[in-house]
């Protein structure tokens, strides 16, 4: 048995400074305000798929919470579940460069159903948001690349953490019970990324399972049950657990606590795809507009980052033809190809009928890699393309940022834009799209939350 620590744990310094919140920082704001309109908009956009409505369909216990897109109300951890399903399954979600780590797809669902059940005011759901998403991304700099290098889903894991806080604050957790929902939902974290083998659905899942452990987590230390103090330091503690590591950088995840707000810097994504794919596509597109002509390509060298090399590159022959939709959106070559051949990388360009089109798989099969050993992930997300023609001219192409990202963010209109957008490839009609939209953007101010409307039809 480990000693009882003299000093206050990393848990424990975590959970003061959350309490510590009475209102949703200023710096904060803009970014509930973001979250809330984009994660309703993909769940909007998802509601008529196939790995939306097999959760559902498992997911039949009643209750009064709100599943966006659909009609009959589920059990608070059901809707829960629904929805960070339904916001993560497309990979469209935001993002924290330094995880990377999907804040929104977690904490909104969560926050959503809890404020529904007990009927708290706006004000407690843009807090617990604010705060959960905060959690999840101060969780990404303790052990950088090592989670995913240990099989598991930073999202997933973090996630649990980072909902269980935030369910915490909006329902008013002291600082002990705090420090005990992080130990119990460290005991309930999971999510593997064996997805990407096949292209199976899993990856789906981990937001919407995490969001619901963590109001469970929370639940329980709120009715005095009892979680380790050092979760997260401790000799079989979290990062032990999912990082295979007792060398975490705790200064890093602790600094500025209460003072400078890293989810201010949450990223939202313009293309429906893994992040790190953003850039490269991003520079075929720059090529093209330049006038490169497509159909002379030779072959394709890219460079980048070592980090990425196991989720987003290899094996290659499988990322070249990737055996599903779900499969693409983690392959640079696909991200690639369609970049050159459509300009775009949204929801229709990784539909089943696109990513087996022969000149997509065609083209994708002439993208190689390098590894650059001094690219800068995951602190940025770079692009880079080393374009050869038929005729051995070189075109040449980089981007040193994610767009979307701090160094280039999108606008909130250009959010709305991807909200109108998503619900009209989710079947909601114009004038109900701008309905909810009104609703979204001041539900931060509503004396209580009242979510029916999201219930379309």
């Amino acid at each position: 048995m480990s000693a009882i620590p003299s000093q206050p744990t990393v848990a424990e310094r975590l959970a003061g400074a959350m309490a510590d919140v009475r209102e949703t920082p200023a710096a904060l704001q803009a970014v509930v305000r973001s979250l809330l309109v984009d994660v309703a908009g993909l769940c909007l956009a998802a509601r008529h798929t196939d790995f939306v409505r097999a959760t559902v369909q498992a997911s039949d216990d009643p209750g009064e919470c709100t599943v966006i897109g659909h009609a009959a109300p589920r059990s608070i951890a059901m809707a829960a579940l629904c929805n960070g399903t339904a916001a993560h399954g497309e990979d469209f979600d935001d993002t924290y460069e330094g995880g990377p780590a999907h804040a929104g797809a977690v904490v909104v669902p969560a926050l959503l159903a809890t404020a529904e059940r007990h009927q708290l005011s706006g004000a407690d759901l843009a807090r617990g948001i604010a705060v959960g998403a905060e959690v999840i991304c101060r969780l990404c700099p303790v052990a950088p690349k090592l989670v995913h290098k240990a099989g598991f889903h930073p999202t997933a894991v973090f996630g649990a953490i980072g909902a269980a806080v935030g369910v915490g604050s909006a329902l008013r957790l002291d600082a002990k019970q705090l420090v005990d929902a992080m130990g119990v939902a460290a005991s309930m974290a999971s999510g593997i990324i064996e997805y990407l083998a096949e292209g199976a659905w899993t990856k789906r899942m981990h937001p919407g399972w995490a969001a619901q452990a963590g109001y469970r987590a929370a639940r329980l230390a709120q009715a005095g049950f009892l979680g380790p103090r050092t979760v997260f330091e401790g000799e079989h503690g979290f990062f032990h657990a999912f990082a295979r590591t007792h060398e975490g950088n705790f200064a890093a995840m602790l600094e500025g606590l209460g003072s400078r707000w890293l989810a201010a810097d949450i990223a939202f994504k313009p293309y429906a795809c893994g992040t790190m794919a953003h850039p490269y596509i991003d520079c075929a597109r720059k090529l093209v507009a330049q006038g490169l002509a497509v159909t002379e390509i030779e072959s394709i060298e890219c460079e980048t980052a070592e980090g990425i090399v196991h989720r987003l590159w290899e094996p290659l022959a499988s990322k070249q033809n990737p055996p599903n939709g779900y499969a693409a959106k983690f392959s640079v070559p696909y991200a690639i190809a369609v970049g050159l051949l459509r300009d775009d990388a949204g929801l229709p360009d990784y539909e089943e009928a696109v990513v087996h089109d022969p000149r997509v798989r065609a083209l994708a099969g002439k993208v190689h890699y390098v590894v650059d050993p001094n690219n800068p992930y995951p602190r940025q997300f770079t692009g880079h393309l080393r374009v050869t023609l038929r005729n051995g001219e070189v075109r040449e192409m980089r981007q040193g940022h994610f767009r979307g990202g701090v160094a280039e963010p999108l606008s909130f209109d250009d959010l709305l834009k991807k909200f109108r957008a998503n619900c009209d490839y989710g079947g909601v009609a114009a004038s109900r799209a701008d309905a909810l939209l009104a609703l979204l953007t001041e539900l931060p101010q509503a004396p209580r939350v009242q979510l029916q409307e999201l219930r379309c039809q």
